[in-house]
């Protein structure tokens, strides 16, 4: 997940060094568009497969879920061993053209998305791994690395932010907070990436237990009930705005920590914050450290 302003081996060298060139990111895009096509053309003539077999068994035996599940970590070591794997579902998600896309239902539309923007922050992870100890890292001084337009999608090149901010985020489009819980930038302070891949038939079920899973997690989500206080990740700070339209009737932070009490608040005291909508909102420091499993 990605800030308003920074934020989220075909992919090529983005990560030599403390930041990538100009020129080596031209060499992305190249490497990029014709490696994958070329495997995505045989993978379109299949039909595309929406259980996304191939990158759900990278997430099962890749993604250690810690605790009860309100945070994981990536066994990125391992996963660098199983690259031609990883691209092989990269491929799969390549493959589908912006017609293709269209056709597709909502929660369809949804769980691609997502998982394309899960699965190119793993392999974005990978090109410099493990000398890196943060996504941070692989930007430039000018450019977050969020931002360069290298991952084919959609028939297109597309960035890590597009994929967030103008499909998923899109005013009228989905109009689902929830999706802030669901996409992950590789980092502690998000929330957790999910140890499956998400499919349409599960997505309401998926998206409802990682906001969970996200708000029971009290060293970033808790009640302060002495200072009538809701201390809450950066996150509803940064995207404050999509917490405010509506959705499932909620026009605010507060009132959208209210339906998820049961996740948020452990005593009776906390509920009854919660539920007077007048806890004040402090938001607390984001930590970019990377989600490495052998950290």
């Amino acid at each position: 997940m990605t800030t308003h302003i920074t934020r989220r081996n075909f992919l090529g060298r983005i990560g030599n060094g403390v930041g990538a060139t100009a020129s080596t990111l031209a060499a992305v895009k190249t490497t990029s568009i014709i490696g994958l096509l070329s495997h995505s053309r045989r993978a379109s003539a299949q039909g595309f497969d929406h259980r996304y077999t191939k990158l759900n068994a990278l997430m099962k035996a890749h993604v250690q879920v810690l605790g009860k599940g309100e945070a994981s970590a990536v066994r990125y070591a391992a996963l660098s061993q199983q690259r031609p794997a990883l691209e092989a579902a990269l491929s799969e998600l390549a493959a589908v053209g912006e017609q293709q896309f269209q056709g597709f239902d909502r929660a369809q539309q949804m769980a691609f998305l997502i998982n394309a923007y899960n699965a190119y922050t793993l392999e974005l992870i990978l090109t410099r791994y493990p000398r890196l100890e943060s996504i941070k890292d692989l930007g430039t001084l000018l450019q977050g690395p969020w931002k360069p337009k290298v991952y084919p999608l959609l028939g297109r090149r597309v960035s890590l932010d597009e994929i967030e901010h103008e499909m998923l985020r899109a005013p009228g489009r989905y109009d689902d907070p929830r999706i802030h819980f669901a996409v992950n930038c590789a980092s502690i302070g998000c929330p957790s990436l999910r140890e499956e891949a998400y499919t349409a038939d599960r997505l309401e079920a998926q998206l409802e237990e990682q906001t969970r899973r996200f708000l029971s997690d009290r060293s970033r989500n808790r009640v302060n009930v002495s200072e009538s206080r809701l201390e809450v990740s950066k996150i509803f700070d940064w995207y404050g705005k999509d917490f405010t339209r509506g959705w499932r009737g909620t026009q605010s932070v507060q009132a959208f920590c209210k339906l998820y009490a049961g996740a948020m608040a452990s005593t009776p005291a906390e509920r009854e914050l919660l539920a007077s909508g007048t806890a004040r909102l402090r938001f607390l420091d984001y930590d970019w450290r990377l989600n490495d499993a052998r950290a």
